[in-house]
């Protein structure tokens, strides 16, 4: 079977929204997504609630046409902020300082919000059953601490069904996702309001 070509699908702009998985105040987001530059600018506002403490976050990604990040802004309402930058090809600064232990990331995954689950699923081909582990900048919240993790994708059904799982945690989730390859329900943690 030849691969899923979501990786190729150009997209126009999209405006997303979930929330927290049992409907609660726990978490709320909203997300725009606009083709800029080449590539995209996603934009999104989280509210949300994490071992007790609540907090908002306003986050702007910057990804090319190939889906690799190039740019992550987050601020929280507290005052907190990170800057990221990339060549696209590993290599990252923090707040304009070199980063080497995140070097041979190419994906960020931001705690707070399912939208980072599509930049992998996007970026690669996917053939039906196959895995591929990823290395990608974690980004904590609220503390806005950066981590390299490594994180396993399986195309369960390439194009509508992906498995993540995280290699440190043991955590596993079914991800199903729509026709532009975001998340439609992350089971236990966040529901599409569209």
């Amino acid at each position: 079977m030849s691969p899923h070509p979501m990786s190729s699908r150009p997209l126009i702009f999209r405006t997303l929204r979930w929330s927290a998985w049992d409907g609660s105040d726990a978490g709320l987001e909203h997300t725009d997504i606009r083709p800029a530059d080449g590539g995209l600018t996603i934009s999104g506002v989280v509210t949300g609630r994490e071992d007790g403490t609540t907090f908002a976050l306003h986050y702007r990604l910057r990804v090319d046409s190939a889906w690799r990040t190039k740019t992550v802004h987050l601020q929280t309402t507290s005052g907190r902020t990170l800057d990221l930058e990339s060549n696209g090809q590993g290599s990252w600064t923090e707040n304009g300082k070199p980063r080497p232990e995140l070097q041979g990331c190419i994906d960020v995954d931001i705690q707070a919000t399912p939208l980072t689950n599509t930049l992998p699923i996007r970026r690669l081909e996917w053939a039906a059953g196959q895995s591929t582990e990823i290395c990608l900048c974690y980004i904590a919240v609220p503390e806005l601490s950066v981590s390299a993790r490594t994180q396993r994708y399986t195309a369960l059904k390439p194009g509508s069904l992906y498995r993540f799982e995280s290699l440190e945690s043991g955590f596993t989730a079914d991800l199903p996702v729509d026709e532009d390859g975001f998340v439609r329900d992350y089971p236990g943690l966040f529901r599409r309001l569209d």
